[in-house]
């Protein structure tokens, strides 16, 4: 078979017929599919819980989590509302979205044979948000005023305020339920070590205190709607995607995703092989640069506007990722019900001399002295490359003087969240595919950055409005103004928005599968067999 390029529409399972007809015959049994990933995990004193649904929130711990930890409502393989998985049922049970009741499976368990009851889901919910890890994760239940249990099966979460989207945050790895035996309720786990009632048992190998290999077993107990074409799986951790990229072609790895350089991928793309095949997928995956917004360097509007009106989006993205991305003009990805090209309207085209005028007016003197951050180690390696284009931009029309500082990033984000940077890179693969989570996350209360912007229309008004509508088109007006508002006041610039990527040997099947609309990984999908 020859080495072809699969590029997949949104709604993925739209392709399950095709697909399936070239999948193997072996059910996916046998040896280990191993994934490889550049993702680093690590555990420090500033950071000590990497796997801890209470403090975890970057998407590659995410990954390592959804495969043993289970939660009530799942996101669906081909993408749309979330439906149940710990769950039997869950339905708001009032007109006002602010009262949500779940029905347990009967038999759940944990993988130690424990039994699972609503008193489990109710102590992982409650620790989450007394925890309250500076990370930001219990954010994502902020709208939870209570918990209730009726008996071993019924839960129902009594909300502050009416909130649309919390069928999807339950479906995400901070609502996972976690044994009262291995958790405690006031304190983080450290470590490595991740259990609960998921599809696998999660096993991590260790050195100098960093995860090497996650290696993952078929959970006997499990109990949910997911069927798992494999019965174990590993993930390895590699310093360079070029490790990894020859690791798939010696076979010693079987599928590569997050992250594969945009050589890699040109280089997949344009060779015949005739083992190995590349599918590109849409993506939500964000990247913006973000502002402590009371630091004497960016306190002052105008000079994050101007720094808006400078960029160029569209030579960024050619000159770095080439077509593995796309110039973004919003926080909310074009794909998204709610998107609004906010940044372009307010200041259209690049343009020093717009530039000029915003900081002349401002009496702001000139050149702007300013140091942007990024992690060296999280992204990917092409994103020293991005800032140095970054940093090109900026510096020349005169108006700036940037330098850029990288750092790996177990240092990057403690720093992030202490305000030791004026401006920083991040990115942002989304808790779930709606507007909201990529507003609220940056905009709401207690945000991830631990940002000091705050903008009371949109905390007090906007967002609660939003979230009030169960149609989630009807709740595009309240979002577009909030991303009016930001380009505005620019907390954040938006950057681009890239596609997902899967490399994999011609023996696997499921690669279409792998990664959901949110770069969540599903492991359970790959089999042994030849591949599509």
């Amino acid at each position: 078979m020859n080495r072809k390029t699969l590029v997949l529409p949104a709604v993925v399972g739209l392709l399950a017929p095709v697909l399936a007809a070239c999948g193997g015959s072996n059910g996916g049994k046998g040896e280990a599919i191993v994934v490889g990933t550049t993702d680093r995990f690590s555990a420090s004193k500033e950071a000590p819980a990497p796997f801890d649904p209470a403090y975890a929130y970057d998407v590659g711990a995410w990954n390592i989590m959804r495969q043993s930890l289970q939660t009530l409502m799942s996101q669906p393989r081909g993408g749309g509302d979330p439906v149940p998985d710990a769950a039997e049922q869950c339905e708001f049970t009032d007109t006002g979205n602010e009262r949500y009741a779940c029905t347990l499976r009967d038999g759940l368990k944990f993988a130690d044979g424990s039994a699972l009851t609503a008193k489990d889901v109710k102590f992982s919910i409650d620790r989450v948000r007394g925890i309250k890890a500076a990370t930001g994760v219990s954010a994502l239940l902020a709208s939870v005023d209570t918990v209730e249990t009726k008996g071993d099966r019924e839960v129902i979460f009594h909300l502050k305020a009416p909130d649309a989207t919390f069928p999807f945050k339950l479906s995400a790895p901070v609502a996972g339920i976690v044994n009262p035996d291995n958790y405690k309720k006031d304190a983080l786990r450290e470590g490595f070590s991740v259990d609960g009632s998921g599809p696998y048992t999660m096993k991590a190998e260790v050195k100098d205190g960093a995860m090497t290999k996650a290696v993952f077993t078929k959970n006997a107990n499990y109990k949910g709607p997911l069927k798992l074409n494999n019965d174990k799986a590993e993930i390895v951790s590699f310093k360079e995607p070029e490790a990894m990229g020859a690791a798939l072609g010696k076979g010693d790895i079987d599928v590569m995703s997050r992250a594969l350089t945009p050589e890699q991928i040109r280089t997949l793309s344009n060779t015949q092989d005739d083992e190995i095949n590349l599918i590109e997928m849409p993506g939500l995956e964000i990247r913006y640069l973000a502002f402590m917004t009371e630091s004497p360097g960016v306190k002052e509007k105008a000079v994050r506007q101007a720094m808006a009106q400078l960029i160029n989006r569209s030579e960024l993205v050619s000159e770095v990722y080439g077509s593995q991305a796309e110039p973004l003009y919003s926080l909310v990805p074009a794909t998204v019900t709610g998107h609004s090209n906010a940044f372009f309207n307010k200041y259209g085209d690049a343009s020093v001399s717009k530039a000029r005028t915003l900081l002349a007016d401002a009496e702001v003197s000139t050149p702007v002295k300013l140091t942007l951050h990024y992690t060296t180690d999280h992204y990917g390696t092409v994103t020293k490359q991005e800032f140095e284009q970054l940093q090109k931009q900026l510096n020349a029309g005169g108006l700036f003087d940037i330098e850029i500082e990288g750092h790996p990033w177990d240092e990057f984000r403690p720093a992030e969240l202490k305000r030791r940077f004026d401006a920083f890179g991040m990115g942002w693969f989304p808790d779930f595919p709606d507007a909201d989570n990529f507003l609220a996350p940056f905009l709401d209360k207690d945000n991830i950055l631990n940002s000091p912007y705050a903008d009371g229309q949109i905390m007090d008004t906007l967002l609660p409005q939003s979230r009030r509508k169960a149609d989630r088109l009807a709740a595009g007006d309240s979002m577009i103004k909030v991303q009016d508002i930001v380009a505005d006041d620019v907390p954040m610039i938006p950057l681009w928005q890239g596609k997902q990527y899967v490399a994999y040997r011609d023996t696997v099947t499921g690669a279409a599968y792998l990664l959901n609309s949110s770069s969540g990984l599903q492991l359970w999908e790959l089999g042994q067999g030849v591949g599509g």
